[in-house]
C-alpha cells in the first residue's frame, strides 16, 4: 500500500517514512500543502498523513481540495490539541486526527485501522493475509498456517515473522529487529532475536536445519526469502 506523508518538518518526515517503510508500506513525501494536492491527484495513494500547519497551502485547505476529487483516507497531524481544531479538521474532510508529539506505535495502529475500515467500506479485501511459500499469516486473526496447518506463535514470534514476511528480501540486523519488535528501551540481550528466530524456524520450516523461509545473512542479520 502507498502512503503520502506531508509535513514541513523534514526530520519528522524522515522518521515517519523510515518506520512506515519498515512496516512494508511504500512511502512518498512532500513538504507543503499545494504539492500534496498535486501528488494526491496522480499518486494512487491508499492513505495521506497531512500536517495542519504548512507553507503555500495549510493542511485544512489541502484536505478540502483533495476531497474535491478523492475519498482517500486522511490523518491530520497537528501540534494543536483543542477539540474545536479537531472538529474543524473533520468538517474539512479529515478521517482521523493525531496530536504531536505522538507515539509512532499509535500512528501505525491508526493507519492500520483506517486502511482496514476503508477497504471494508469499498468491498475490497483488507489485505491482512500474507502468503510466502508454505507460510500464510493472517494479521486480523493473528494466526499462522504452514501448509494449511495452524501453528501457535507467541506474541513476539508473530510480530517478528509478520515484519519479515511483509518485507521479503529485506535484511534486518539483530539490533534493528530488537528496536522494531521489542522497542528502543528494551534492556534484554540481543541474543533474544536469535532465540526467537530459532523457535520460528522450528515451527515454520519444513526442515529447520536447512531453513528455506527465514534466512540468515551472515554477519548482517535475517530476512524472509522472496
Amino acid at each position: 500500500m502507498k502512503i503520502l506523508v506531508v509535513d514541513d518538518e523534514e526530520l519528522l518526515v524522515k522518521g515517519i517514512k523510515f518506520n512506515l517503510e519498515n512496516e512494508g508500506y511504500e512511502v512518498d513525501v512532500c513538504y507543503d500543502g499545494q504539492t500534496a494536492v498535486d501528488m494526491a491527484q496522480t499518486g494512487g495513494y491508499s492513505l495521506i498523513l497531512l500536517d495542519l500547519m504548512m507553507p503555500k497551502l495549510d493542511g485544512l485547505a489541502a484536505c478540502m481540495k483533495i476531497r474535491e476529487f478523492s475519498t482517500v483516507p486522511v490523518i491530520m497531524l497537528t501540534a494543536k490539541s483543542e477539540d474545536t481544531d479537531k472538529l474543524i479538521g473533520f468538517e474539512y474532510g479529515a478521517d482521523d486526527y493525531i496530536t504531536k508529539p505522538f507515539n509512532i506505535l499509535e500512528l501505525k495502529a491508526r493507519i492500520r485501522a483506517l486502511l482496514r475500515r476503508a477497504n471494508l467500506q469499498s468491498g475490497q479485501e483488507p489485505g491482512d493475509r500474507i502468503t510466502r511459500g508454505p507460510v500464510t499469516l493472517d494479521r486480523s486473526r493473528r494466526s499462522v498456517l504452514v501448509d494449511g496447518r495452524p501453528v501457535e506463535l507467541t506474541v513476539k514470534e508473530f510480530d517478528l515473522v509478520e515484519l519479515l514476511m511483509r518485507t521479503p528480501g529485506k535484511v534486518y540486523s539483530r539490533e534493528n529487529l530488537l528496536d522494531l519488535i521489542w522497542g528502543y528501551d528494551y534492556q534484554g540481550d540481543i541474543r533474544t532475536v536469535d532465540v526467537h528466530v530459532r523457535r520460528l524456524r522450528e515451527k515454520l520450516e519444513r526442515n529447520p536445519a536447512k531453513p528455506a523461509c527465514i534466512i540468515t545473512k551472515w554477519g548482517v542479520g535475517y530476512y524472509f526469502k522472496e
